[in-house]
């Protein structure tokens, strides 16, 4: 299939690489089908775009390749709503905001991560209440 995207022009997508969000991003609740793209070969960052929406993509990157503390506990009724049967099919990345004017203030939302399951091909943004995490949380120590 092929989708438009502002930042990227047209670009053809297989259908198996198309994320339905059974749990929607939070102020985007109409948009429930997304593509991940990697942002550059070896780069911690990817881009989420919207199937729907040209304009619509989010920068996105996992806590893992930074090395810090991260554990979540995804709550029983998003397993379910995800169809999550294993550990080895979730993927969980965080939304980055990337300064123009200085990439090293970028800052990661990690009180509401998006878990999406590689296998059934669902996905979606939770809230971790009473985590203690930050939705402002800034990824580069200076």
């Amino acid at each position: 299939m092929k989708i438009s995207t502002t930042r990227f022009g047209e670009i053809e997508v297989k259908d198996d690489a198309i994320f339905t969000f059974v749990l929607p991003m939070i102020g985007y609740e109409e948009e429930d089908k997304f593509v991940i793209i990697d942002h550059g070969e070896n780069s911690p960052f990817k881009w989420m775009q919207s199937v729907k929406t040209p304009e619509l993509a989010f920068v996105m990157t996992s806590a893992i390749y930074f090395e810090f503390d991260y554990i979540i506990d995804i709550p029983d009724s998003a397993v379910e709503k995800l169809k999550i049967e294993s550990t080895d099919d979730i993927l969980v990345l965080n939304v980055a905001a990337i300064p123009n004017s200085n990439p090293r203030g970028t800052r990661v939302n990690l009180l509401a991560p998006v878990i999406l399951n590689t296998a059934q091909k669902t996905g979606g943004q939770i809230i971790l209440s009473g985590s203690g995490y930050d939705v402002n949380f800034p990824l580069f120590k200076d």
